[in-house]
């Protein structure tokens, strides 16, 4: 949990982009002349059309020429977190020198890949993230190899100590962990809900979570906890695609999926009234529920990652209403006969539309739940055990949706 939820400032895409450029040009040892971005064809769906921390702009352009210029390999996907307005107008000049130039890597197995060369001063540097958004397995400088990892498999996630996982054994934990060891997924909550917080002071992206607010909004869902939930969690979602300076706390990569697993649980425990303890718990199941999906979907596939993160919250949510690990279960195989299939086309704006989605199935699921009511293994791809259930969703969304995924960004790079 400590390896998967982690701070992130903008996109995870991007940013993952700018931190390979920033290590790159780290090795440089200068700042570059030009810069070649070899991407995998998921990292550059997921960039494409995203707005950038801090600069109103959107895509990998202005995040490469930032990592270059301002950029710190320290800070992870915090990487961009020291832009300022002198920043961004050299990072707008280095566009406009025609510098930057972003190539789909050829031949790439790895859905999320990132080669950087950075050429200066008469030296060439190289640094390779693989497997995960911050994980580098290749750092050169000339002839001179100054990090080389083994990869096998075209798989590189550097978790030498992965614990395969289970929904009883990510329940157990929740449940049974000494609530002072998981007391630091609080952060999920200070961190997630601020965003939504400080969304409120811009317009960001469609203004969904706004407009939850607003008397049309009203007239229709109403003043209720649902409505609080739909509107604080598309909020933060809000915030992060339209470009918003503000840090969320991501899950396995994902600032949107560390949105919608964090902010309807705390939503409806703030409601509910539920303690600090049930709190606590709650978010750790909705995480590590996420973070087990993961395990099996990958970083970046062609399914929305809000499948994902919802189920979590599901779970997280029926805990809160006092569902034991059967109803959990329901909850989770109602998620996986509404939810399965939704395509993931890139981060945007739009993305908090399908949080939305994702949230609002997440209700309902819970509900049924605890109504003791949950879609049989007669009905599609669900199954009697939950973990092949969940396998069945995972296997749809890793292997049968590649077609899918390509299709995607056919469209995506086709259009004027």
């Amino acid at each position: 949990m400590n390896r998967e939820v982690v701070p992130a400032v903008g996109c995870t895409e991007p940013m993952a982009v700018a931190l390979c450029v920033s290590r790159a040009t780290e090795a440089l040892g200068c700042s570059p002349e030009k810069i070649t971005a070899l991407l995998s064809a998921n990292i550059l769906k997921n960039a494409m059309g995203v707005g950038i921390p801090g600069t109103g702009m959107i895509g990998l352009p202005i995040a490469i020429a930032l990592g270059a210029i301002i950029g710190k390999s320290e800070y992870q996907l915090e990487v961009l977190k020291d832009i300022t307005p002198e920043a961004l107008e050299q990072g707008k000049q280095y566009i406009d020198e025609g510098r930057i130039d972003i190539k789909l890597k050829q031949n790439c197995c790895d859905k999320l890949y990132v080669e950087v060369i950075a050429e200066g001063d008469g030296h060439t540097a190289t640094a390779v993230i693989q497997g995960s958004h911050t994980h580098f397995v290749r750092v050169t400088r000339d002839d001179e190899v100054l990090l080389d990892e083994k990869v096998e498999g075209g798989n590189a996630c550097g978790e030498e100590d992965e614990i395969a996982l289970n929904l009883r054994l990510v329940y157990d934990f929740a449940m049974q962990a000494p609530v002072d060891e998981i007391r630091f997924i609080l952060q999920t909550r200070d961190y997630n809900m601020k965003a939504a917080e400080e969304s409120l002071k811009g317009n960001y992206g469609h203004c969904l979570g706004k407009t939850m607010d607003r008397p049309l909004s009203r007239g229709v869902f109403g003043n209720t906890i649902f409505s609080r939930i739909i509107s604080k969690t598309a909020l933060a979602c809000d915030a992060r695609m339209g470009g918003a300076l503000i840090p969320v706390m991501s899950n396995s990569g994902s600032g949107n999926q560390g949105i919608c697993a964090t902010n309807p649980v705390a939503v409806f425990a703030m409601e509910n009234e539920n303690n600090e303890e049930e709190l606590i718990r709650a978010l750790t199941l909705s995480h590590l529920t996420a973070i087990y999906i993961k395990q099996n979907l990958g970083k970046l596939s062609a399914l929305c990652g809000c499948v994902v993160a919802s189920i979590g919250s599901s779970c997280g949510i029926t805990y809160l209403m006092g569902g034991d690990y059967e109803r959990i279960c329901f909850a989770v195989k109602n998620m996986i006969a509404n939810l399965t299939g939704m395509i993931c086309d890139g981060a945007k704006p739009s993305c908090a539309l399908k949080i939305t989605s994702g949230v609002s199935t997440a209700l309902l699921s819970a509900v049924l739940a605890m109504e003791g009511r949950h879609v049989t293994s007669a009905e599609g791809i669900v199954d009697d055990d939950v973990d092949r259930c969940i396998r069945n969703l995972t296997v749809i969304g890793a292997d049968a949706m590649n077609v899918t995924d390509q299709m995607v960004l056919n469209i995506m790079t086709s259009k004027d």
